[in-house]
């Protein structure tokens, strides 16, 4: 089958996204840390650090629902019919659809054209409809949107989020959904969840727990609403240039001046023999937007009580949404051998 037909993990626009650095962190892991059997990664994002441990079991966790439902999608444990949600896909991507609804009102012409607005609504009504008549289960229900999810970001006028869209940008590729290439055999004990990591992370028990939370002031839920709406589809009021719901409650504190005590309590909290933390040399190096909210000495210092700390350094240009080019750029592994 034409390779074109499917999308990978990696096929979405995220920011942060860790996939570039997969053979970094997977070479720290294989060198420094033994007997790994379960992996756990709490700031899971699209997926892609999971991705390189599908051997192992699989905790992720992600505080954005849209993530959620990608993560169950590709790492799930419940069994699917792939060929039925292949089919369903097919005919989605033949359907033209003339009659407004949620998307095409209050998004056509912005990100995506009214058109294509109208096909995602109308789409994304007749999952949840399968979905309520047991037609679907919840993995099958996962892999619908995860396609969808990244049929939108494929298309999508933005610079890869939804902070604003390209005012006067020719709409010329239209929706085209392409079926997750996704296992039907993943590790049985294999759990996703979506929570506040911080409520989470007590519950839980690993024996590598993997940790990359935002860095800065900038929330995904913020630069990924569109797509948290459409995975939720609760079809709230929308505000603003950029058509934003409320987003209180996704909010994440490791954005905020909160992150360092929001941080310790975490580590303190976590049941692992090993920690490794993600965390890029930002520190104070652009505008205020842009630096680090968890300063080097606050990481170095809480680690330290928890256990042995070693420092890993790669040089790495990260997915932004901006035009920065700040030199020296790194991304540092931060690895705690637990008491």
């Amino acid at each position: 089958m034409d390779e074109k037909h499917f999308c990978e993990i990696n096929n979405r626009r995220y920011l942060g996204n860790k996939y570039r650095l997969l053979p970094f962190i997977s070479r720290t892991i294989a060198e420094h840390c033994s007997d790994i059997n379960v992996f756990a990664d709490l700031f899971a994002g699209t997926g892609a650090v999971s991705s390189a441990f599908s051997d192992k079991t699989l905790i992720t966790n992600d505080i954005l629902y849209s993530n959620y439902l990608c993560n169950y999608a590709w790492f799930g444990a419940q069994k699917a019919d792939l060929q039925k949600v292949d089919n369903l896909l097919q005919n989605y991507n033949k359907w033209d659809v003339s009659q407004d609804n949620y998307m095409s009102e209050n998004f056509g012409g912005t990100f995506f054209s009214h058109t294509d607005c109208a096909k995602i609504g109308a789409i994304r009504d007749d999952i949840e409809t399968l979905f309520a008549q047991n037609k679907l289960n919840e993995r099958e229900k996962s892999i619908l949107i995860t396609s969808l999810l990244y049929a939108m970001d494929r298309i999508a006028k933005t610079c890869g989020h939804y902070d604003a869209f390209r005012r006067g940008a020719l709409f010329d590729i239209q929706l085209e959904l392409r079926m997750p290439n996704v296992a039907n055999n993943n590790n049985p004990q294999n759990k996703c969840y979506n929570q506040d990591i911080n409520e989470l992370a007590s519950k839980i028990k690993a024996d590598i727990v993997y940790l990359d939370p935002p860095y800065n002031s900038r929330q995904y839920c913020d630069a990924y609403h569109l797509l948290e709406n459409v995975a939720r589809w609760n079809k709230p009021k929308v505000f603003g240039v950029a058509r934003k719901m409320n987003r209180g409650e996704l909010k994440s504190a490791y954005c905020t001046r909160k992150a360092p005590d929001a941080f310790m309590r975490l580590i303190e909290s976590i049941n692992a023999r090993y920690i490794l933390l993600s965390y890029n040399n930002m520190a104070k190096k652009g505008n205020d937007r842009s630096n680090a909210r968890i300063s080097d000495e606050s990481i170095i210092n809480i680690l330290s009580a928890k256990g042995e700390l070693q420092i890993f350094e790669e040089s790495y240009k990260p997915f932004t949404t901006g035009k920065s080019d700040i030199a020296n750029h790194t991304e540092r592994l931060f690895l705690c051998k637990c008491f």
